[in-house]
């Protein structure tokens, strides 16, 4: 399927229990989801449900972008002024997920701890079916174009030990600040895709990224604080 073949619409309510399981079974594939819920017994109804709530969040206060056959989907949030507070996610991880929330509750405020203080818009999620890349890069680059007109930069998070590789990186995101979900889990890695006007390189000795850090168990909105990570060049 090309870029110009592929009908991008917004998401829907009927849509969610098909886009959970797309998003559900990407992670699934990924060490990410095998962090997140250790037992595979149990992993993928969990990770339905946490998918399921993601995109809820997102049909109530973002945008939900998927194609015609539901087989990718990429969830926004305009990020132009402060989100509100962490509590009810935690509250609603802790009431869908039980004893498998809190390192649901430790992703989310490890996200909230490396999003950036300017105007921009985060891809919260993107997932596709195996296959479909080109489908979910035509998925991004509907809402990218609409980012580019208004002058606005985006973010994104990526799991795994190189940034540089991934989608997220052919499609103009850019590696900063990561750090190491504790105990024993992946490294998460913001990305970054900068307006038009003000791209630059993103280089210096080292790659021009500061040293990872780890973000502990205790790193949640009511245990602790994100750690931040080192001084960069990042916005």
């Amino acid at each position: 399927m090309s870029l110009m073949e592929t009908a991008v619409r917004r998401a829907t309510g009927e849509d969610v229990d098909a886009l959970s399981s797309v998003m559900a079974d990407a992670l699934m594939a990924q060490p990410m989801g095998v962090w997140l819920v250790p037992d595979v017994a149990d992993r993928a109804v969990v990770l339905r449900r946490w998918a399921r709530l993601v995109l809820l969040q997102g049909l109530e206060r973002g945008r939900v972008d998927t194609t015609d056959d539901r087989a990718t989907v990429a969830v926004w949030h305009a990020r132009l002024e402060p989100p509100p507070p962490a509590a009810a996610w935690v509250y609603d991880l802790h009431r869908l997920l039980g004893p498998h929330a809190a390192r649901f509750a430790l992703l989310h405020a490890c996200v909230d701890g490396l999003r950036p203080h300017r105007p921009h818009h985060q891809l919260a999620h993107v997932a596709a079916r195996p296959g479909y890349e080109d489908a979910v890069r035509a998925l991004l680059a509907a809402h990218h174009q609409t980012l580019d007109l208004a002058g606005l930069p985006s973010c994104a998070e990526y799991s795994g030990d190189q940034p540089g590789d991934g989608l997220l990186a052919r499609v103009g995101y850019q590696p900063r600040s990561p750090v190491l979900l504790a105990p024993g889990g992946p490294a998460l890695w913001r990305m970054w895709r900068p307006q038009p006007c003000d791209e630059q390189p993103c280089g210096s000795a080292g790659g021009g990224l500061p040293r990872r850090v780890r973000l502990d168990r205790t790193a949640t909105p009511f245990l602790g604080r994100v750690i931040p990570a080192a001084p960069s060049r990042s916005p």
